[in-house]
């Protein structure tokens, strides 16, 4: 078990880039630089497959809380990787209360969960209701980058419009969920503006992201701009 660990942090080690953990750093605030190696993500991924496919990984997910921010983005690159539902929910569930950052928080989605929406949707439903930031933040982004599309239903706009948080990190998913939305289902999405039914920090930040968006039209985001709380 120690060899295979030690494998894993001589590899992390060896694939340090000082320029990159500098630059990196400065993008998550509430982790230690001490804490970040400085991997960057495709060498990340790359190595999650190679761990994924040996079978050589069971020790080091089940090694939490993880010293380092990269062995947290390899922890969720490696469940990505995860083909059976049940075995990859559990694996999400036990990973979830340790994630401490947004960039790990919105950085997977195991391909199974795409697979089985219809299972999952309860679980998120639970995780939104979680005191965790980061399982509040991970439960929206799986709404946002699951079920707008396709199985779009209006009631998941409003069990992101009821989530009522004072952390910055949950609010600013708040916010990029209703900007897509509005990029992908305006017609139900807006509604939530007119009617201000989102927080005023939320409301004007998803108005601000839209503004900026290219996915939205010049008469789409003259209405936005008409809608901000002052």
């Amino acid at each position: 078990m120690r060899s295979a660990m030690k494998k894993i942090t001589d590899f992390l080690f060896e694939n340090a880039d000082e320029q990159y953990q500098k630059f990196h750093c400065s993008l998550i605030p509430t982790i230690a630089s001490s804490r970040v190696i400085g991997v960057r993500t495709p060498c990340l991924r790359a190595f999650a497959k190679q761990l994924y496919k040996s079978g050589d990984f069971s020790a080091f997910l089940n090694e939490l809380p993880h010293k380092y921010y990269e062995e947290n983005n390899l922890h969720a690159f490696i469940l990505e990787q995860v083909s059976d539902f049940d075995d990859a929910l559990l694996k999400t569930e036990q990973f979830l209360p340790f994630i401490d950052n947004w960039a790990t928080c919105d950085c997977f989605v195991p391909k199974c969960f795409k697979k089985n929406k219809k299972q999952l949707l309860s679980h998120i439903y639970a995780w939104i209701e979680s005191e965790h930031t980061y399982t509040v933040r991970y439960a929206v982004g799986l709404l946002m980058k699951l079920f707008l599309d396709a199985d779009f239903d209006v009631s998941y706009l409003s069990a992101v419009a009821n989530i009522k948080s004072d952390d910055y990190y949950i609010n600013m998913m708040l916010a990029w969920y209703f900007q897509t939305a509005l990029a992908k289902q305006y017609d139900a999405a807006v509604l939530f503006l007119t009617e201000k039914r989102l927080p005023k920090f939320v409301h004007n930040k998803a108005i601000q992201k839209s503004v900026e968006s290219l996915r939205m039209t010049k008469e789409q985001k003259d209405f936005l701009r008409s809608l901000k709380i002052k």
